[in-house]
C-alpha cells in the first residue's frame, strides 16, 4: 500500500475533509482477477477526478465500454510517486489536460468479494479505496497519450452522468455497477452550476 494515512491527510489540509462511504460488490472470478492484476505493487486504490470545465464535466471511455457510457477519469499512483504529481500525470495520460484540484470530494472503502466462495478474508476479497476529487479544467486539447486504455475524451454533462450510470448497471461488470454508486454519492456532493 503505497498511498499513506499520510499522503491522504495532506491532501484532506489542502483540499478539505471529504464525505466517507462503504460499498460491497460481489464479483465472478474473472471480474475479480482483472482487479487483482491492477494491484501492482500492491496498489489498492484510484483516484477519481471530476473535471469542470465550465458547465460539463470531462469524461473517458474505455475500449470495452458499450458505446455511449462514459465516466470520470481516473488512475493509480506509482510507488514514491507525490499524489499531486500522480494525479496530474494521469489526468494528463487519460484526457491530455491540464487540471487544479478545487475540493477532496469523497474517500470509499470497498470490498471486491469473488462470488465462487463469498468469504470475508484472504484471497477472496479486495479491499480497495476510491479517493475522489473536483478539479477545474485548466488547458488542454482532449489529447489523451494512453490509447492502450482510452478509447476517447469528450465533455458531458452532469444529466447525461444518469444515463451512464443506466447503462452500468445494465452490464453483468461488477466494476462498472461501482461506478454507477460512485457516481451516485459524488453527484450529491458537486456544486450545481446555474
Amino acid at each position: 500500500m503505497f498511498v499513506t494515512e499520510n499522503m491522504i491527510d495532506d491532501m484532506v489540509a489542502r483540499y478539505g475533509q471529504p464525505e466517507r462511504a462503504s460499498f460491497r460488490f460481489e464479483l465472478p472470478a474473472d471480474q475479480f482477477g482483472r482487479i487483482r492484476s491492477s494491484q501492482k505493487h500492491g496498489r489498492n486504490h484510484d483516484v477519481t477526478v471530476y473535471i469542470r470545465k465550465d458547465d460539463k464535466i470531462v469524461v473517458i471511455a474505455k475500449h470495452m465500454y458499450p458505446p455511449e457510457l462514459y465516466r470520470a477519469p481516473s488512475g493509480g499512483l506509482r510507488p514514491g510517486e507525490p499524489f499531486l504529481d500522480g494525479i496530474n500525470r494521469e489526468i494528463m495520460e487519460e484526457t491530455g489536460c491540464t487540471v487544479e484540484l478545487e475540493r477532496f470530494l469523497l474517500r470509499t472503502a470497498v470490498s471486491f468479494v469473488r462470488r465462487e466462495d463469498g468469504s470475508s478474508s484472504g484471497d477472496g476479497v479486495i479491499e480497495w479505496r476510491s479517493l475522489v476529487f473536483l478539479a477545474r479544467y485548466l488547458s488542454g486539447d482532449f489529447q489523451f497519450t494512453d490509447h492502450q486504455e482510452i478509447r476517447e475524451v469528450r465533455l458531458a454533462t452532469l444529466d447525461e452522468f444518469e444515463s451512464f450510470s443506466r447503462i452500468m448497471r445494465a452490464t453483468d461488470i461488477g466494476g462498472l455497477h461501482y461506478r454507477a454508486a460512485l457516481h451516485d454519492t459524488v453527484k450529491r456532493l458537486l456544486p450545481t452550476t446555474e
